[in-house]
């Protein structure tokens, strides 16, 4: 039954029509796989162990997937970084800042990561990179995406999220002309964030790594179509992008005076709107949402946000479009 459904999935997702109008992209031959770019983020990190000592069910024919344990230092002492976040360090200014001895450690790092899967921004940087993380809030299994305009990451999410029905599977859009996050993935010309939770720091659950590995198989699934001269028609996927970011309230002294109100904490992705309760004051008042549209907060109570002075991110539901794609190389001699 399983391997029916399978079939006919593919059947509706790919095309057998005239390729003169489709959008043709090269292949897809080298893939990374990253854990442990937070080092408490434990089901990437448990992965990617175990697929370097073995690594046969990630890999495709016709393409190298190679995992990489990304922060190894925090790995080792269970925490989210050394001395910086390593997923905000890849920007230009970091990746070429000189090698000193009081460099720290994680910049250092990116820019090891960067020479051995980029250089960042060049034809010789990696096709795709699936860099795996956990979050705190209850967001399921959710796909970062970083381009509006990247029809194969596109392609690829709507592929993962048909696969994963009736499972849910949001996708976050943080392009966004403010916010800059020059993430570790960034390096890849196809980046894709894998963000699994609701999830402890430093502990690992067997079902958020279940879909963290589902996740990742259906994306290698869809690469070895894509390579194999499977064509996909045009698509349009759901997603919600980043509008703000939201702190907690502070006082003068910047110290938090609210949490998370009870009824919206765990309803990452669900409505918001105005009057809503927002957050809970240590003396029992109630701070409503202020705003004339509906927002769909996520990354609610996050952890690792407290320092960064993030409750939430408001984001807004939007649609996405892809081309027909297909491979400019097919493969067939692989399949």
């Amino acid at each position: 039954m399983l391997n029916e459904q399978l079939s006919e999935l593919l059947k509706s997702m790919t095309s057998s029509s005239s390729s003169s109008s489709a959008l043709a992209e090269p292949p897809v031959r080298r893939v990374g796989i990253f854990g442990g770019t937070h080092g408490n983020e434990l089901s990437g990190v448990l992965l990617v162990r175990h697929w370097q000592e073995n690594g046969a069910e990630i890999q495709r024919p016709g393409m190298e997937v190679k995992p990489f344990l990304t922060n190894p230092r925090a790995v080792e002492k269970c925490t989210r970084y050394i001395d910086c976040d390593l997923n905000r360090v890849f920007d230009p200014d970091s990746l070429g800042r000189p090698v000193v001895e009081d460099i720290p450690y994680e910049v250092r790092r990116a820019q090891e990561i960067n020479h051995i899967f980029g250089p960042k921004g060049s034809d010789d940087a990696y096709d795709l990179i699936f860099d795996l993380h956990n979050t705190t809030s209850n967001m399921g299994g959710t796909l970062i995406l970083e381009n509006s305009r990247d029809d194969f990451t596109i392609q690829m999410v709507h592929y993962i999220k048909k696969a994963l029905a009736p499972e849910l599977c949001p996708a976050l859009l943080i392009e966004h002309p403010s916010l800059k996050y020059a993430t570790t993935r960034s390096v890849a010309k196809h980046p894709v964030g894998v963000e699994v939770g609701p999830q402890p720091q430093g502990v690992a659950r067997a079902d958020i790594l279940d879909k963290m590995r589902k996740i990742v198989k259906h994306g290698l699934d869809f690469v070895q179509l894509f390579n194999e001269g499977k064509e996909f028609p045009p698509c349009t996927i759901e997603v919600f992008k980043i509008m703000e970011k939201v702190d907690y309230p502070r006082n003068k002294n910047d110290e938090i005076i609210a949490i998370i109100h009870p009824k919206l904490q765990d309803q990452d992705w669900q409505p918001l709107n105005n009057g809503d309760p927002l957050f809970l004051t240590l003396d029992g008042k109630v701070i409503p949402y202020q705003g004339n549209c509906t927002v769909y907060p996520t990354f609610i109570n996050e952890a690792a946000y407290y320092e960064k002075k993030q409750a939430f991110v408001k984001t807004e539901k939007i649609k996405l479009n892809a081309k027909h794609l297909r491979s400019s190389v097919s493969n067939q001699s692989t399949s």
